[in-house]
Parts: C-alpha cells; structure tokens; sequence
C-alpha cells in the first residue's frame, strides 16, 4: 500500500480483508517512554496482588477529549451503555458495536467537566468516536492526542495507576486530606502534594486501586508524593513488560479484531482511516484461521459486555443485538496452560531442530490481533488471544473465548500454539512446529475479589 493510503484502498489491493491483515508486517503493540522493569517483573506482578503497585499510564494510550453540547448524545448514538444518568464525574467501560452488533471497539469515558468527555485507551474506540463526530451532525469539537511515540512533546495529564490491596491505605497517607469515600468507576478528587488530582476509583488488577491523573507539570510532584507514602505499604513500581499483563489478572481481553471491515454502512470510515491507524496497519494471526473476516468478529456477551447493554436507547447495532440470544454466545474464560507442556515448547528451543514457537516471557502473544484454535474433545470451540505469563499464578495463561459447554472451570480443553506454515509467510515468527497444548478451564478474570 502507498504511503498516505486509506484502509479502503488497502482493502481494494488485496485479496480479502483477512490476506491484508495476515500481510501486514506490525507485531504487539509496544508501551512507550516506561522502564522495562524497576526491580524485575515477577516482583512487579505480584506487587498488584499482594502489596501495592504503581502503573504510570502516562504514554501508552490515546486520549480524545468531545466538548460542547452533544457530547453525550455522540457517545450515546455509538455506545452500547446506558447514558441516562451519565454526568461530571461518572464513568463508562465505553463499548461501541457495528450495525451488526459485533464490537468495534472498549476504552474508559470519563465525563470531565459540563460539556467535556474523555475517551481513553486503544485506539480504536477514539478513532471510531472521532470520526462520527466530524463526519455527523453533531455540535462538538474533538481532540486526539496519541501516545508519546506518535507525538512531539510531553503529554498534557499523567496517569498514574495505585492498585493492590495495599492501595487505599496508601492513598490515605498520600493525600494532604482526609481520603473521600469514592464510589466504584466514580471520579474523586484529591489533594496530592499541594496539588488538585481526580481519579477513577476501580480495580484493574482485581484488588481496590485508584486512576489518578492531572497536568503534566505536577507529575513529579505528586509521584514523589506517592513514592515517598509507599514506602511503608511495599510500593512497587511496574514497568512495561509487567504491566501488559495486568489485563489476564483483571479478565480484560484487549484487542478483538474490530468488526469493521466488511459492512457497508462502514466504508466511510475505512475510507477516513489511514495508514496511521491500527486498523489499517495491525496484523492479524494465530493457529485460528478462516478466510472470513467476520469470524474473527467478536459480541459484547462473548467478551462479557452484553450486561451494559442498555435497549431503552438507540445506538449503532441496537436491533443486532437485542435479536442475540445471550444463552447461544460463546463465553469469556481463563485458560491455564499445562505446565508440562509449555516447558516441553520451551525446551524444544535447545533441543530440536526445528523447535515449538518460542514464547517470550512475560508478554508471549506475537500478532497485533492474536487468535489461537481452541479445541473440545478435538473439534473446534473457540479461541483463545490475550496469552501471558502470570507470576500470580505461576503458570503460562490466556483469556478465551469459547463454547459456553466447554465453558465449566476444571474443564480440559486444549489449543494449538504456533501457525500452521511454521512460520513460512509471517515473519513475526521464527520457524517452528505448530503444536497442541492442554489447557484448562478457570472463570474470567481468574481472581474475582473484585473491590
């Protein structure tokens, strides 16, 4: 594809939607500017489980901010969620659907100021917001600004992360003032340092934790603080190869291919995303293969969205997905991979010739869009994407999407790790022999003592 295409264009050159993401070169998305690691990452992993941690959100996400009237009704007419009680200082796991209710995309909104929202995370769901705002009939001004490796400068806010179930206390000694008493996925603010601060109170990690943000020029300030506070509550701070995981201990699953590839109420925002964007450039792959886009295509119920779906709305995909049947998706799990058999992939790397794919420790997923063949008694069940290593649980791990009769924790399932060429026509894997792992069936997230 030139330089300066569009997704469209790119689309026209190939094959089929599926052979343009299988060709493109991009690997996981890297976490800019954040040190590795602080201590080593095993530490920092158990840190958010078992004392405190701090994650510095700061440079890895994209940021749009919508002001002016219809704000709400932009996010309402694209979000599945209810938004009829949506105001300053609320929250929303932002969920947006294509007209045939498969999601296109999550981030975290946060309603700011009157008239001011902020949608936070991968890009997908900004860019999707982003472009129904200048192309539709909305009085609205947006914003994006993208991570720190895609922009010249300092971000405006830090984000710094505070989890673990030493984390309130933490925050207690942290704050000038005495520590509100902040409702879950609700904003507070703070005074840090001398320094005004919000934060979305949640548990990213399955312990109680706090989203803190401000402007950039009172960073240091309000780290030292927390810093400094740590130090009696086992603070740890996380660098970038842990903090990708995170998501396995909170049963997020990132990064489902987004449905938007094949529709045709869609070709307007194919044709407005470029070759700057994820959606055009991100590769897709993984042992699961179909030449059908729409079978990488996921639901909110299969990602365990469909209980913010709220029907007394409109919004893209509504009827689509009040037609679903929630009982007939497949559903959200944790697969715990057989210890056996990842130290048999691990040593196949010495001792074989041609060895198992390799799995790089922590962060062992190796696609953009990674989907991997799940099997039931050897037929196909699902699949199986964010793959990790979590020293919470000693184990090799990933979320999964699959039949709800598999679905029974203790169940034994197995998957297929590695592709099926071996490597031959995508360079983000060495040569290796696909092979078949056993795995078995947790809940999603794996710790559920959600605070």
């Amino acid at each position: 594809m030139e330089e300066g295409g569009t997704l469209a264009e790119a689309l026209e050159t190939a094959p089929s939607s599926v052979d343009h993401l299988r060709g493109n070169r991009l690997g996981p998305y890297v976490f800019p500017v954040v040190e590795p690691e602080y201590s080593n990452w095993r530490d920092e992993q158990l840190a958010w489980r078992e004392a405190s941690a701090l994650l510095n959100q700061s440079h890895h996400m994209f940021d749009l901010y919508v002001e002016g009237p219809d704000a709400v009704d932009l996010v309402a007419d694209l979000g599945i969620n209810d938004f009829s009680e949506f105001d300053v200082y609320d929250a929303r796991q932002f969920v947006a659907c294509n007209p045939d209710g498969y999601v296109i995309g999550d981030a975290i909104l946060f309603f700011l100021d009157e008239d001011r929202l902020n949608l936070v995370g991968a890009p997908i769901a900004p860019d999707w917001v982003q472009y129904n705002a200048v192309s539709g009939d909305y009085d609205v001004s947006v914003e994006m600004e993208p991570p720190s490796q895609f922009r010249e400068g300092p971000p405006s806010v830090f984000r710094y992360q505070i989890q673990g179930p030493k984390a309130l206390p933490l925050m207690e000694d942290a704050t000038d003032d005495e520590l509100p008493d902040v409702p879950f996925f609700r904003i507070g603010e703070f005074t840090i340092a001398g320094h005004t601060v919000r934060g979305l109170r949640h548990g990213m990690t399955g312990q109680p934790g706090f989203e803190l943000f401000g402007p950039w020029e009172h960073r240091q300030d309000v780290k030292g603080a927390i810093v400094a506070a740590g130090e009696v509550h086992d603070l740890h701070l996380v660098g970038s190869r842990a903090y990708p995981t995170s998501a396995f201990d909170k049963g997020w699953l990132p990064f489902p291919l987004p449905a938007i590839y094949d529709h045709e109420e869609l070709a307007g925002f194919r044709e407005w995303l470029t070759t700057e964007h994820i959606e055009t450039i991100a590769s897709l792959g993984g042992s699961f293969e179909s030449e059908d886009v729409t079978d990488y295509y996921m639901t909110p119920y299969e990602l365990d969205y469909g209980r913010l779906a709220d029907f007394d709305h409109e919004f893209v995909g509504r009827d689509a997905l009040e037609e679903m049947d929630p009982d007939g998706q497949r559903t959200k799990v944790s697969l715990v991979w057989n210890d056996e058999d990842v130290a048999d992939v691990l040593g196949s790397t010495v001792t074989d010739e041609v060895p198992a794919k390799d799995m790089d420790f922590p962060n062992i997923w190796y696609f953009s869009f990674q989907y991997d063949q799940v099997l039931g008694d050897g037929d196909p069940i699902g699949v199986s994407k964010y793959c990790t290593y979590s020293q919470n649980i000693r184990s090799v791990a990933s979320l999964a999407v699959i039949d709800q009769e598999y679905a029974e924790p203790g169940t034994e399932v197995s998957l297929l790790w590695g592709l099926g060429d071996g490597g031959a026509t995508q360079p983000q894997a060495e040569e290796h022999v696909q092979t078949e792992l056993g795995a078995t069936v947790h809940p999603a997230p794996y710790f559920s003592d959600e605070t």
